[in-house]
């Protein structure tokens, strides 16, 4: 499998705006950056080769125009980078990484309904472990154990 390059902050924030509206030009992809934050042409226009470059969108003329469109379903680009966002932030503890998400804003009803059927269907709902102890400390509590009862039956 062919490791595709993790893109940088505003190229997420543009492919965002592909996934969501699909093939787009550089000035739709421009007005609709999900930051709203003001960039000159050139600066989305770059953002967008580069994005080319990495394999992360494919670029078609349509007349004067180039419509540019994600290469790659969303989740794909996605689950490595939530991955390494749990992994790097939150220690790999997926419920943390969870609960400050949902810290950070509102939810609509219809996503809050889809978040519960997805919990429910998940994967992620593991079966509780139990700590089991290496087989080394385990030789060294039994050696103790039989050492204090040895130590207990010579001084009787």
């Amino acid at each position: 499998m062919i490791r595709i390059s993790q893109p940088s902050n505003l190229e997420l924030q543009a492919l965002s705006v592909l996934w969501h509206l699909g093939p787009s030009t550089v000035a739709t992809v421009m007005e609709e950056l999900p930051d709203g934050k003001e960039r000159a042409y050139t600066t989305v226009l770059t953002v967008m080769q580069n994005l080319e470059k990495k394999g992360h969108v494919r670029r078609v003329k349509h007349g004067r125009a180039h419509i540019y469109q994600a290469a790659h379903p969303q989740k794909s680009v996605v689950s490595e980078a939530v991955e390494e966002f749990v992994t790097n932030t939150f220690g790999g503890r997926l419920g943390e990484a969870v609960m400050a998400l949902l810290a950070s804003g509102a939810l609509t009803a219809e996503e809050k309904a889809e978040i519960s059927r997805h919990l429910k269907q998940s994967k992620t709902l593991a079966p509780k472990k139990t700590a089991k102890k290496p087989v080394a400390t385990v030789k060294k509590s039994a050696k103790k154990t039989a050492k204090k009862a040895a130590t207990k039956a010579s001084k009787r």
